[in-house]
């Protein structure tokens, strides 16, 4: 599953049309975001991407989980967004 990592300064429009494609290619992709700045622009945008699929009827889902990642060798936690198409 491909993996888009997002940060407190990605524009979620941009992040929806990455998702967007992924889920129109492979029906599934992996949304990470660390801290609360990132968290929001991820579910931002995975609620725009939601618009741009429904069109064409796509029902875009999340299912919210934890990750542990290492940035710079210190280990952290990442909310994991598994988006696919219900």
């Amino acid at each position: 599953m491909e993996i888009l990592k997002v940060s407190s300064h990605s524009t979620p429009n941009s992040v929806a049309g990455a998702i967007a494609g992924v889920i129109r290619e492979n029906n599934a992709v992996e949304v990470q975001a660390v801290g609360a700045g990132a968290a929001n622009q991820a579910i931002k945008a995975i609620a725009i991407a939601r618009g741009y699929l429904a069109p064409v009827g796509i029902d875009l889902v999340c299912i919210p989980a934890f990750a542990n990642i290492q940035i710079d060798g210190e280990d952290r936690t990442a909310i994991k967004l598994i988006c696919e198409e219900r």
